[in-house]
C-alpha cells in the first residue's frame, strides 16, 4: 500500500515575534501594550528586520511612523545594513530627530546585529551598547562575566568592574569566538551571562547563546517597558542613563596595514608568519618604552596602553592584512601611539604603512 505524507505550513516567523512579544510584556507585569505611548522608528535597510515594525512594536502599543527601508532588497538601495556603517548611523539618527522620536532601532541585513539611538539622536551602539547591556544584565546576574572582543576600549573595562561590579573578559574579534569563549568560561565554573561584539553581534545565555539582534532590542525594551510601568513618563533617557560613566575616548580610529604577499621580504614565507614576526618585533620594541605597557592580559596581537589611550595591532584572521585600533583623549596622544607602531614596523618593507602616514600627517 503506498504510504502518503503529511507536509505542515508553519509561519515560524510569527511565532518567533509572538515570544519577543511576550517576553516584553513579562518585563511590564503582562501589561498588554507597555510601549503605549513611545515613539520607537526602525531602520531594516532593506534587510530581514521590516517584520519588526508590525509583528512586535505595533502589538506592543508604540507609534511607528516614520520608519523606513523596511522591504528586503538585495540591492540595498538606501544604505548598507550596518550597525557599523557610519551611513547606516546617520540614516537612523536623522529618522529618530526627523519624527521626534523616543528611541530609533537600526538592524543588520539578517538581524543577528542591532543598534539604537536615543531621543536627543545620540548613538547606542559600539562600546556604548555594550556598556548599556552590560548594566542590564549585570542588574540581573550580579558580578557575572561579560566577554567581548579584542577591539574594546579601556574604558568599557573600568565601566564593566568598577562601576557594575562585573568582569569583563576581552577575546578575540569574531562572534563565534566570542560566544564560544562565554560558553567555555560557564563550562569552568565562571559564570557569564553575556558575549558580545563592538560590531553590534550580541549573544545572551538566557536565549541559547544565539547571536540575535531582535533579541538584544527586546531586552532594551524589557528595561523600557519595566520602567515605564513605575513612571508612564520616561522614555529612552532610562536607557542611556544606564551608560552614564563609560569612558569614552575623543580618537578612534583602525587603519588598516596591508602585507604585500609578492614582496621579496617574505622569503617565500606566508603572509601570517610575516605578520606573526612583526608583532614579535613589536612586543620587544614595547617593551624598552617606558611610556608604553603591553597589556597584561590579551589573546589577540599586541594591545599597548601609553599616552592616555591605547593601540591594538592584529592579524587579521583571513587576509594579508594587520589592523591597527588607536584610542585617544587626543589626536597628539593618537599620533604618538601611531609613531610607535610605525618606528616598530619600520624594517619589515612588505608592510604597507601608507594608511598609517596618512593619518598621521592628518
Amino acid at each position: 500500500k503506498e504510504q502518503t505524507g503529511v507536509v505542515t505550513h508553519v509561519d515560524y516567523m510569527s511565532i518567533y515575534a509572538s515570544d519577543l512579544v511576550q517576553a516584553v510584556r513579562k518585563s511590564a507585569g503582562n501589561k498588554k501594550k507597555p510601549l503605549e505611548g513611545l515613539h520607537i522608528v526602525v531602520d531594516a535597510g532593506n534587510g530581514a528586520g521590516g517584520f519588526f515594525v508590525d509583528k512586535v512594536l505595533k502589538p506592543l502599543g508604540a507609534v511607528t511612523d516614520g520608519s523606513q527601508f523596511l522591504e528586503p532588497d538585495g540591492l540595498f538601495p538606501n544604505h548598507i545594513p550596518n550597525p557599523e556603517d557610519k551611513a547606516a548611523m546617520e540614516a537612523i539618527t536623522q529618522a529618530v530627530l526627523n519624527n521626534k522620536a523616543d528611541l530609533g532601532i537600526i538592524f543588520d541585513t539578517d538581524v543577528d546585529r542591532s543598534a539604537a539611538v536615543d531621543s536627543s539622536g545620540r548613538e547606542l551602539n559600539r562600546n556604548r551598547l555594550i556598556a548599556l547591556m552590560s548594566a542590564i544584565v549585570l542588574e540581573e546576574h550580579p558580578g557575572t562575566t561579560v566577554v567581548t572582543d579584542s577591539v574594546t576600549s579601556d574604558g568599557l573595562t573600568v565601566f564593566i568592574e568598577k562601576k557594575l561590579g562585573g568582569k569583563h573578559h576581552r577575546f578575540k574579534r569574531g562572534y563565534k569566538n566570542v560566544i564560544d569563549e562565554a560558553i567555555r568560561l560557564n563550562s569552568t565554573g565562571e559564570e557569564s551571562h553575556l558575549a558580545m561584539e563592538t560590531s553590534g553581534h550580541g549573544a545572551l545565555k538566557e536565549n541559547h547563546w544565539l547571536d540575535d539582534g531582535a533579541y538584544m532590542m527586546v531586552k532594551l525594551l524589557n528595561k523600557l517597558a519595566g520602567a515605564r510601568t513605575l513612571n508612564p513618563n520616561i522614555g529612552s533617557k532610562v536607557l542611556t542613563d544606564l551608560a552614564e560613566g563609560l569612558e569614552e575616548a575623543a580618537v578612534t580610529v583602525e587603519i588598516r596595514l596591508k602585507i604585500d604577499q609578492n614582496h621579496a621580504d617574505l622569503k617565500g614565507g606566508s603572509f601570517r608568519d610575516y605578520g606573526e614576526s612583526i608583532l614579535k618585533h613589536l612586543e620587544s620594541v614595547i617593551s624598552k618604552d617606558p611610556n608604553l605597557h603591553k597589556a597584561p592580559k590579551n589573546h589577540e596581537g599586541v594591545r599597548v596602553s601609553g599616552y592616555g589611550g591605547w593601540f591594538l595591532l592584529r592579524l587579521s584572521l583571513h587576509d594579508p592584512v594587520l589592523p591597527l585600533n588607536i584610542e585617544a583623549q587626543s589626536k597628539g596622544d593618537a599620533i604618538k601611539l601611531g609613531l610607535a607602531v610605525l618606528a616598530a614596523s619600520s624594517e619589515f618593507s612588505a608592510l604597507d604603512t601608507t594608511a598609517l602616514n596618512t593619518f598621521l600627517q592628518q
